[in-house]
């Protein structure tokens, strides 16, 4: 039994001496150089990962993280639409919208923006523009309202793809 036993020891011992000699040809070796030795890795590996960041954060559209009534006016003006963002006459909901409203208008349809501050606020604008639309626009507000991040476009007739487009392109921060 005695033979038994050793043999069996013997095996285990050449089979972790193989399995060192395995973690050594793909540099997992245990002793003094390893801290060097992986320390210099996790360098290696926390600069690929700020170089990788940095390069992402350059390549970036440049798109804002919320857009807002001053700028998104200003472009529509530029694109033939009439605008106004005086309270008074965007509507209640987009009057007290956190980044202000406006309504623009074009031949044949008008537009209504609010924008929030984030994509939630524009998840409660949407629910109230539903909350508070007619009754005749109830059964077909998806088919007027849109939301782009923090944006909630709401129109009065079902635009085309090519106002959608237009419209979409001048929302600005």
């Amino acid at each position: 039994m005695k033979g038994i036993k050793v043999e069996i020891e013997l095996d285990a011992r050449k089979q972790a001496h193989l399995e060192d000699d395995q973690r050594a040809e793909v540099g997992f070796t245990s002793g003094p150089g390893v801290a060097v030795q992986s320390a210099a890795r996790m360098r290696l590996a926390l600069t690929i990962s700020i170089a990788a960041g940095l390069f992402l954060a350059a390549c970036s559209s440049g798109e804002p993280s919320a857009f807002k009534a001053g700028p998104t006016a200003k472009c529509l003006r530029g694109n033939g639409y009439t605008v106004t963002t005086d309270d008074a006459k965007v509507g209640i909901i987009a009057a007290n919208a956190p980044n202000g409203g406006l309504r623009a208008n074009e031949p044949g349809n008008a537009l209504t923006i609010a924008f929030g501050q984030n994509s939630d606020d524009a998840i409660q604008i949407a629910a109230a523009f539903k909350k508070f639309a007619p009754k005749k626009l109830k059964p077909h507000i998806t088919d007027v309202m849109r939301t782009q991040k923090n944006a909630v476009l709401l129109w009065t007739v079902t635009p085309p793809q090519a106002e959608l487009d237009k419209v979409f392109a001048c929302l600005k921060g």
